[in-house]
């Protein structure tokens, strides 16, 4: 099968495209036929070397943990979907840029998704799902979600709205639109971000979930209360010495699935900013690696 791999950290220009062995389910895992991978900052991050004290990357290495195709094996165990399903999910930290992945966590693609955008979902859902569960129950709640308009905002934002939240997020002035589709009241973000937040809010907000590492996680605090009422997605190193909970995605099966029933009912699309073939995966990183991206950036296979 083909794959993009890099045998060493560097630049997008370490990618290339190689024939190789295709990877087979194990037990509780599934396998598919991509039709497309997301590309996230940890993809490019990893490649890099950014993160390489503390987690090396074993070489080579095939970027992408989330992939949307058909399933065309079956580990054993598995019996909650069949060969032929449509489905989108999430395997290892490596392996989902190349024509066939094995996810370990999954759900079936809704009817009103192509498998492009479900492929842009995976991650997204996993990591918005965890940062809202870990801020507890929503409903009635104002929350407010630092980087909305990204594809794990936007997912947190379509995700705590259907929980019954009410939703600030912050974007530039450009994504605010789009906001106000997905159920947001939108602002900018940046300095005076407090001051913004008190007009929009004025009985305070009770949540905050940062999915953006703008810099911002000491005025989040300040806008919530206290560290115990911020969760960050995005920024591990500014959470440990303000003592706000970071977390990463896990792979939960069930979180996929409140993400793919809130598909079907139109409360959530993917947006995708941007799609690239395979051969072309050293611009898609390129793009990730500027950073600002409306939704999510996918590799077509």
């Amino acid at each position: 099968m083909r794959a993009a791999r890099y045998h060493g950290y560097g630049p997008a220009d370490v990618l290339v495209i190689e024939d190789i062995s295709e990877p087979h389910a194990g037990p509780g895992e599934v396998r598919i036929q991509a039709a497309a991978a997301s590309v996230n900052a940890i993809d490019w991050k990893l490649r890099s070397g950014a993160f390489h004290n503390n987690f090396p990357v074993e070489f080579p290495a095939i970027p992408g943990r989330d992939a949307a195709g058909v399933v065309d094996e079956v580990g054993a165990g598995v019996d909650d979907v069949m060969i032929g399903d449509e489905v989108f999910g999430l395997g290892g930290v490596f392996g989902a840029s190349a024509e066939h992945a094995v996810l370990s966590a999954w759900a079936l693609v809704p009817d009103p998704w192509t498998l492009e955008q479900a492929a842009g979902a995976g991650l997204a859902v996993a990591t918005a799902g965890r940062g809202l569960n870990a801020l507890g129950d929503l409903s009635g709640r104002t929350l407010l979600i630092e980087g909305a308009a990204g594809g794990v905002g936007s997912a947190a934002v379509a995700m705590a709205v259907a929980r019954g939240a009410t939703v600030l997020g912050t974007a530039s002035t450009g994504k605010h639109d789009f906001l106000r589709r997905l159920g947001a009241l939108p602002t900018t973000y940046g300095d005076g971000l407090i001051e913004r937040i008190r007009e929009l809010a004025p009985k305070g907000v009770d949540a905050v979930l940062d999915a953006a590492a703008s810099g911002s996680l000491a005025d989040l605090v300040t806008i919530a209360g206290s560290a115990g009422r911020v969760v960050t997605v995005a920024d591990a190193a500014r959470a440990s010495k303000l003592g706000v909970r970071h977390y990463y995605a896990e792979n939960e099966s069930a979180v996929l699935a409140e993400g793919a029933a809130l598909g079907a009912r139109g409360g959530y699309t993917p947006y995708l900013a941007a799609k690239y073939p395979l051969d072309k995966i050293t611009e898609a990183h390129r793009e990730a690696e500027r950073g600002h991206t409306q939704g999510k950036i996918i590799v077509t296979l």
